[in-house]
């Protein structure tokens, strides 16, 4: 009886110490009330409790502001820790949308840990710090965005003609100045959101010459093409200048060529539309070194993509750390928010229920968005390891001969059988107006014109005797036995032989190209003799043979 007294005595102490503890560890130790613990508002502590934004429209229920007191309505920014500051500013109330809307997290969690949703299995573990604006992905589609050459010539425009004078974009200009100006004109860092008069230009010209003052000195005649190179930039300024240099990276360096986004490009890799929404637990990290987030990995792709992802036939498109980190701050930009419509922004009404492009559609931002990572920044022509030569399609000996015409027929056709897409015909291709500016900058990489001789676009004589074995002699080993392609492109090829005009194949072989593999048989080398205009005639008869789908 004793014994059984005692035990119950014991038992008793023990659950007592257990509540007491775990008392402790609610009312006193836990960590947001430590958080709170150190604000020192003026009109003393704030008042420690847990705190939440709730919307029910979005179906959000957020406790962060337990910590970021600061960032919750009507609430102080209190100096003391970190976590206590103020939200940065930015165009709409946080209160209104949440704060896992954004940046992800687990939104009901108090303990730093869980509510950043770095603990296992969460699958919406927060963006990075540094990453902050590519959440502004989950809602807004930036439109328009050009390539970096475009972007960096708008800013150096706006810089040149020193707009920084009077407005401030970005946290830099609108400085006071010795003799007067500065600080006159509006901050200009959201006016690609905002919007902006056409006749802007028209009404700063016509002060420059009736204000005097600043306006005389600091205000001129810009023109044309830098004018429209200074809206480029203007049209961008959307309040994310991180995520648009990011973006326009993106559309720098041909990566729609091979991925979709929003349904937009290429199929031979996957689509990325809300890659920056993938759960890290369904990542293999075997061959990621350091921490086991989304941003590393993505990182570690971007520097050895074949490393991460053995077999990816995509190669390393860029070298320098701070291009990796760009694009993987724009891949953690994709995602798409399941949203009422009502809270859609504009941009990504205009991208998802008008069709507007979220690249810029001139020719060069096409060209580079679709074409560059295959084809060269400058039409040079690429080589990846394991992947057949891509053509060299700025190559003067190429533009000298090839038709715009036959250039069309080529982006919008592509070439079956070979990784040239489609992209006048395929779902998430190119437009006709789209097709048209890509060929003008096709057009633009060499001033050479092709010369019209005159004669039909079929005009060779077929040779039996000479042209399968001419082919076979000075053609078969980079071309194909049967044209199906090898070093040199596949020349049994439907869309090729339906828009190349015999004159092409011919002074293509007569003349071959400067800086590829195609020599020009006109003249002969150490290992092979030259062909007469006979033999080069009848080699294009026999590969026009493959038109038909004769066997020679």
């Amino acid at each position: 009886m004793r014994n059984n007294k005692l035990l119950l005595l014991f038992g008793s102490f023990l659950s007592l110490a257990l509540l007491v503890v775990a008392a402790a560890q609610e009312n006193v130790f836990r960590e947001w009330r430590r958080v709170q613990s150190t604000a020192k508002a003026p009109g003393g502590p704030v008042e420690k409790r847990l705190r939440q934004v709730v919307v029910p429209a979005l179906g959000v229920t957020d406790r962060c502001v337990t910590c970021h007191v600061g960032m919750s309505a009507g609430e102080p920014n209190v100096p003391g820790n970190p976590a206590l500051a103020a939200h940065p500013p930015i165009p709409h109330d946080p209160a209104s949308y949440g704060c896992t809307t954004c940046h992800s997290g687990q939104g009901r969690a108090t303990e730093k840990a869980d509510a950043h949703g770095t603990v296992p299995h969460w699958p919406e573990p927060m963006i990075p710090k540094v990453n902050a604006d590519a959440g502004c992905g989950t809602c807004h589609s930036h439109i328009e965005v050009p390539n970096t050459k475009a972007l960096r010539s708008g800013q150096a425009v706006f810089e040149r003609y020193d707009c920084l004078s009077c407005h401030k974009v970005d946290g830099r200009g609108g400085t006071l100045r010795p003799g007067g100006g500065g600080m006159e004109g509006p901050d200009l860092s959201r006016i690609g959101a905002a919007g902006y008069k056409a006749d802007w230009y028209e009404k700063h010209l016509e002060k420059s010459r009736t204000a005097g003052g600043p306006w005389t000195s600091t205000f001129g005649t810009i023109p044309d093409v830098e004018r429209g190179d200074l809206e480029t930039f203007l049209r961008t300024r959307v309040g994310a200048p991180k995520l648009v240099l990011a973006k326009a990276l993106f559309h720098s360096l041909g990566c729609r060529g091979c991925h979709k986004i929003g349904g937009v490009g290429g199929d031979d890799g996957p689509e990325l539309t809300a890659a920056g929404q993938r759960d890290p637990a369904l990542s293999d990290f075997t061959h990621v070194p350091g921490e086991r987030t989304l941003s590393n990995w993505w990182a570690e792709h971007f520097r050895n993509p074949s490393g991460v992802v053995p077999g990816s036939q995509m190669p390393a498109m860029v070298e320098s750390e701070e291009d990796i980190q760009l694009l993987t701050h724009y891949v953690l930009s994709l995602r798409r928010g399941k949203f009422p419509e009502a809270f859609w922004p504009r941009d990504r009404i205009r991208a998802e229920r008008f069709g507007e492009r979220e690249f810029a559609t001139d020719g060069a931002t096409l060209y580079t968005t679709f074409c560059a990572a295959c084809h060269g920044p400058a039409g040079e022509g690429m080589r990846y390891a394991g992947l057949p030569v891509f053509p060299a399609i700025g190559n003067p000996d190429f533009l000298e001969l090839a038709t715009d015409e036959m250039i069309a027929a080529t982006v919008k056709s592509g070439r079956p059988g070979r990784r040239m897409p489609a992209w006048g015909e395929k779902a998430g291709g190119l437009r006709p107006e789209e097709v048209a500016a890509v060929v003008a900058h096709v057009r633009s990489l060499s001033p050479v014109r092709p010369q019209p001789d005159g004669k039909p676009r079929v005009w060779a004589r077929p040779d039996a005797a000479h042209g399968p074995s001419v082919y076979a002699r000075a053609c078969a080993s980079c071309h194909g036995d049967k044209g199906q392609g090898g070093e040199g492109p596949a020349l049994a090829n439907k869309v090729l032989l339906g828009s190349a005009s015999d004159t092409y194949l011919f002074e293509t072989i007569r003349r071959g190209r400067r800086g590829t593999s195609m020599e020009a048989f006109s003249r002969p080398s150490t290992t092979r003799p030259a062909l007469s205009d006979s033999e080069i005639e009848s080699v294009v008869a026999f590969v026009r043979g493959f038109e038909k789908g004769e066997k020679k």
